[in-house]
């Protein structure tokens, strides 16, 4: 193949992995489009990966072949950091990533081993704390942000913190979100922890198995202010080494702004997720007024 083509093939995967990111994660797309223009490739390519590893199971029609996907992605991982090509635009795009800066091929193989870990759970297998999912947010929305900073040749123990808040923050609030759709597709509440259901009276034991109640919308309401609270103190955490952070390293952590517009959100609709005002415009609010506040932020240097 010649240099002109394989040139050509690599900035058409680029070309997808942002149609992918803005397709199917469009307030992450915002604030990418934030990131300093040398960054913005690695972040994209970095977060379509995330794009097709969490799509995985969404988009399968059996659970078996989602899986399949995600165990795919898996090998394809150590294929692209063994120099082997893959035939897949998002492959491409992280191969070239891989070979211009240093990625840890850790953090890849963390963020989808955590999806096939949950992808092999069964529907009626319920985390059992809080701090279950967040070990699940950190593997798999924080690691795209450590592999952000790494590839934006970022090297700052601040910011790897303030990343770690972050993005449990926003896959909390990411799985608060989705509850009505995993309840609608499985009727089932799988993102509830046994604890926090037990503790607003949710849990009930059918046929010797634990099940979350889906008929009581008080005690939702508090099972999911329990878990808001949760993550809206990993943002303040974050928030609160801003002064550390280096100032290059700012941009990157944005993704703490459509998190706290989620959490804003649930809170104006006293953390009823199956209220409809959630799913208006971007994460509940205007997209202007989304848009105004994030570059307000970036702006200003905050996150």
């Amino acid at each position: 193949m010649s240099g002109s083509s394989t040139s050509s093939g690599v900035r058409a995967a680029f070309s997808y992995c942002v149609q992918q990111v803005r397709n199917y994660d469009y307030h992450h797309y915002l604030c990418l489009l934030e990131l300093p223009p040398n960054m913005r490739k690695s972040a994209f390519a970095l977060r379509a990966f995330n794009v097709e590893t969490a799509r995985a199971m969404d988009v399968a029609s059996d659970p078996r072949i989602g899986l399949m996907r995600l165990l795919w992605w898996q090998e394809a991982i150590d294929k692209i950091f063994s120099n082997k090509l893959i035939e897949h635009p998002v492959a491409q795009a992280l191969a070239s990533v891989i070979s211009e800066h240093k990625v840890s091929k850790s953090w890849l193989k963390r963020s989808v081993e955590a999806r096939i870990n949950d992808a092999k759970r069964e529907v009626s297998d319920i985390p059992e704390t809080v701090e279950d999912l967040e070990r699940y947010a950190e593997d798999t929305m924080s690691t795209i942000l450590y592999s952000t900073l790494q590839a934006g040749g970022i090297t700052s123990t601040a910011a790897d913190h303030a990343a770690s808040h972050i993005g449990k923050a926003s896959g909390l609030a990411l799985l608060l979100r989705s509850l009505p759709y995993h309840a609608g597709r499985n009727r089932h509440f799988q993102y509830i922890p046994s604890k926090v259901a037990e503790k607003h009276g949710l849990l009930v034991n059918e046929g010797g198995q634990s099940e979350i109640r889906m008929d009581s919308r008080e005690g939702l309401c508090g099972a999911v202010f329990e878990m808001a609270s949760v993550a809206n103190a990993h943002l303040k955490k974050a928030r609160g080494l801003a002064g550390t952070v280096p100032g290059e390293a700012r941009p990157v952590l944005l993704p703490a702004v459509p998190a706290q517009v989620v959490l804003d959100t649930l809170s104006r609709v006293q953390f009823d997720v199956f209220d409809p005002r959630l799913t208006r415009g971007i994460l509940g609010i205007p997209p202007l007024w989304f848009q105004l506040k994030l570059k307000w932020y970036s702006w200003r240097g905050r996150y």
